[in-house]
């Protein structure tokens, strides 16, 4: 059974989640264009993070941070590598979509690594499935050529 949580990043279960999503983004990005937060980022106000447990064990996590604009920024959506093909990234996306929508968020926004960058592949594809669209350097961002922005809008459900 899949369930997600409110939880602090920093709890023992989930450090080594944290620390391969950061080990992933060292790997892959220019440290002048790496976004990653680690578990002190992670805990700063406006900024809430959710695990993702199946049968009581720790396989993700993500995060939302409230921008001022009125949107929120997705961070730190990570799924342990032996649980990766089993659209569980998936699962936790929608969950952060239909949070932000219940709470009247207008968009959510993300920034991930560049088309160049192929260790974001896998990322990319999946936002853009979930109707994610390219866009400009979201709120406290530059435009930098390693990093491609996206949004997707949030309209309230009937």
């Amino acid at each position: 059974m899949i369930d997600i949580r409110a939880a602090d990043p920093g709890a023992e279960d989930l450090r080594p989640i944290i620390q391969a999503h950061l080990a992933h983004s060292w790997g892959a990005t220019p440290q002048t264009s790496n976004h990653t937060l680690d578990v002190d980022a992670l805990r700063e106000p406006g900024i809430r993070f959710w695990a993702l447990y199946e049968a009581g064990k720790a396989m993700g996590c993500g995060a939302l941070k409230t921008l001022p604009d009125g949107t929120a920024e997705v961070k730190s959506v990570h799924v342990v590598a032996a649980a990766r093909g089993r659209g569980l990234a998936q699962v936790i996306m929608t969950y952060l979509a239909d949070l932000a929508r219940t709470e009247g968020v207008s968009a959510l926004v993300l920034e991930t690594g560049a088309a160049h960058l192929s260790e974001y592949e896998a990322a990319r594809k999946l936002y853009e499935a979930l109707g994610y669209s390219y866009c400009g350097p979201i709120f406290g961002y530059d435009d930098d050529p390693n990093s491609a922005f996206m949004r997707l809008a949030l309209e309230p459900r009937p």
